[in-house]
């Protein structure tokens, strides 16, 4: 336990960042849901309906780094407040584009609604450093969980929002940003009230009581020197990886169930149990990589990547389908946990802001990327190559994960010999 920070409230701070995270799920998995409706409507351009999807993405890309920067010199509190006012103000921009029919403005908001999802997905980081190191996996599931509640809660809210708004006179697509404005205004205030002690201040007092691998009291390295280390290396290229993996995977298994005459139901029933995968599990991932070990939770995540993608084009029987995406779900979950997990193991309190700031602009930079191009493979190669370079990229963290296994060990055998 920190010194002074008493076990109520490390699980105070952890439920506030639960909440407000699954309050801002809802928010953005609500939005996205009407995103490509609403794109196509306004531009009047059916091709154009994935833009928003990918400047979502973008905007995420964008505001990552910049994020880790604010975090690491002004503290998670207002970090993390300033991205759901970003959010807030996007869904305004938002409304106030399906209002006046404006395509140009409607992407403005998704921008800003995109930088916010870049902010507050590094809230399970706050958790992490709020917690001792054998307890930052556990917590940093316990954040992703929240997840599941936005992926149930967020297209739920769709249609009442829709109905209410109808009654006013407004197009039923802006009750998703609406929504959208009480929920983030709900979590910001959530943070502002009950986020306290800020965690990154209960980091920096963990490490001066600790014998943290670089004192708090030296300067911040340079990200280039920070991810010179090899675990920290390690722990980018395992999330960076399983997210282009899952993101490739999945973008187009909807588009391949359709084209082999899958019913809209069998496609809702399979992107159901691959949300599942992704956030359903959490908490016992987080058990698990605290039990394990970050590196074996990442080796086992890496091969249901395997499983997953080399099972998927092998039958087109939707419970078939639905398994191999759930497999590809879980994979990506202990991936990003394990990885998150390592990453903060791996990094210095005072240089975690920016490294991993950095971390998830590269996440989400492949995401845009992976994106993008899933569907120019599936028309090209056809969705078993695309399966299978998914299979042939999942390697690359089993490999990187149990090559470093092997040096910690021989070291460790080196200092006890000697």
């Amino acid at each position: 336990m920190l010194d002074g920070f008493s076990p109520t409230t490390t699980r105070r701070i952890v439920m506030t960042l639960f909440v407000s995270q699954s309050l801002a799920s809802a928010a953005f998995v609500a939005n996205a849901t009407i995103n490509p409706i609403v794109g196509t409507e306004l531009s009047g351009e059916p091709g154009l309906a994935g833009l928003p999807g990918t400047l979502l993405l973008i905007g995420a890309a964008c505001a990552a780094y910049p994020a880790g920067k604010l975090i690491q010199r002004a503290g998670w509190r207002p970090g993390l407040t300033s991205g759901l006012i970003t959010g807030l103000l996007g869904m305004v921009i938002g409304g106030v584009a399906i209002a006046t029919r404006s395509f140009g403005l409607f992407l403005v908001g998704l921008l800003l609604i995109g930088m916010a999802r870049g902010v507050t997905d590094q809230s399970r980081y706050a958790a992490a450093d709020a917690n001792a190191p054998s307890q930052r996996s556990k917590m940093i599931s316990t954040i992703v969980w929240a997840g599941t509640i936005g992926a149930i809660a967020g297209p739920a809210l769709v249609a009442p929002l829709g109905s209410l708004v109808a009654q006013l006179n407004f197009d039923p697509m802006a009750g998703a940003m609406i929504g959208g404005i009480v929920l983030f205004a709900l979590s910001a205030i959530l943070l502002v009230l009950f986020l306290r002690p800020d965690p990154r201040d209960m980091a920096r007092t963990y490490a001066a009581e600790t014998t943290e691998m670089r004192p708090v009291s030296l300067p911040a390295r340079s990200l280039l020197a920070v991810f010179q280390e090899p675990m920290a290396r390690v722990a980018v290229i395992s999330m960076v990886t399983a997210q282009a993996v899952m993101v490739m995977v999945m973008g187009v298994t909807s588009l391949h169930m359709h084209n082999h005459q899958h019913s809209l139901g069998d496609v809702s029933f399979v992107i159901t149990l691959h949300v599942l995968g992704m956030y359903g599990l959490s908490p016992l991932t987080g058990l698990l990589s605290a039990r394990i070990g970050r590196a074996p939770t990442i080796i086992l995540g890496a091969s249901l990547l395997i499983a997953g993608t080399l099972l998927a084009p092998m039958s087109l029987l939707t419970g078939w389908l639905a398994w191999s995406m759930f497999l590809v779900g879980l994979g990506w979950n202990m991936c990003y946990i394990g990885g998150s997990s390592l990453l903060a193991d791996s990094v210095a309190s005072s240089e975690r802001g920016a490294a991993q700031g950095a971390s998830d602009l590269m996440v989400n930079l492949t995401s845009a990327v992976s994106s993008l191009s899933s569907g120019f493979i599936l028309a090209a190669l056809g969705y078993t190559i695309l399966c299978l370079f998914g299979a042939f990229l999942s390697v690359i963290p089993i490999v990187l994960s149990g090559w470093r296994g092997l040096v910690v060990a021989r070291q460790a055998t080196d200092v006890s010999l000697n």
